[in-house]
């Protein structure tokens, strides 16, 4: 019989997640057992963070919308639920992001909408 040589395949795989965690530090990119958990561990740390990147944008622009609506005087709306109710009340597809921008760059544009929900 002829002697058949192995460990190619598995040699590969080995490269290939050696490649993933190439940048890590110590054993975390060169010993395969820790390399293959370190693998794992920043690929579950990473569909999580996901997550809570949405999560955190959206506190955000929660936030910048209630400091523009507090810095005004005459306040039209006291609070940003009411304003985001009218908002859907009168069915203006605005979402919080966009919100958030035009209250950051132009704040007189948000009053003038808002002036506009109220008066219809």
């Amino acid at each position: 019989m002829t002697r058949i040589k192995r460990g190619s395949i598995a040699r590969k795989r080995r490269t290939k997640i050696r490649l993933f965690t190439s940048s890590f530090r110590g054993a975390h990119s060169r010993l395969t057992r820790t390399v293959t958990q370190q693998k794992i561990k920043a690929l579950v740390s990473a569909h999580r963070d996901r997550d809570r990147k949405k999560r955190s944008f959206r506190g955000l622009w929660i936030n910048r919308i209630n400091a523009v609506i507090g810095k005004n005087q005459k306040n039209i709306y006291t609070s940003y639920r009411n304003l985001l109710y009218n908002l859907y009340k009168r069915q203006l597809l605005l979402n919080r992001k966009i919100v958030a921008q035009i209250a950051i760059l132009k704040g007189n544009c948000l009053f003038m909408i808002a002036n506009e929900i109220t008066r219809s």
